[in-house]
């Protein structure tokens, strides 16, 4: 994990791999594979994201498994 404080940017790099292509899911930015393994996720306003956590729904937790497959 990387924080930049300049660019407000947490980098989680997840997977090693050859990156494809991005998704868009709000302030997140996950960078996949060709067969869509997820390889980095990027969260954008990452300050405000932490102070967010806790108040995450439980359909947002879902909306991101779509986009971020559990296995």
């Amino acid at each position: 994990m990387y924080y930049d404080n300049e660019t407000n940017i947490i980098c989680l790099e997840i997977a090693k791999g050859q990156i494809s292509h991005v998704r868009e899911f709000g302030n997140f930015i996950i960078h996949v594979s060709k067969n869509e393994k997820p390889i980095l996720i990027e969260i954008l306003d990452a300050s405000k994201f932490v102070g967010q956590i806790d108040k995450l729904k439980i359909k947002d937790i879902n909306n991101i498994k779509k986009v971020i497959p559990a296995n």
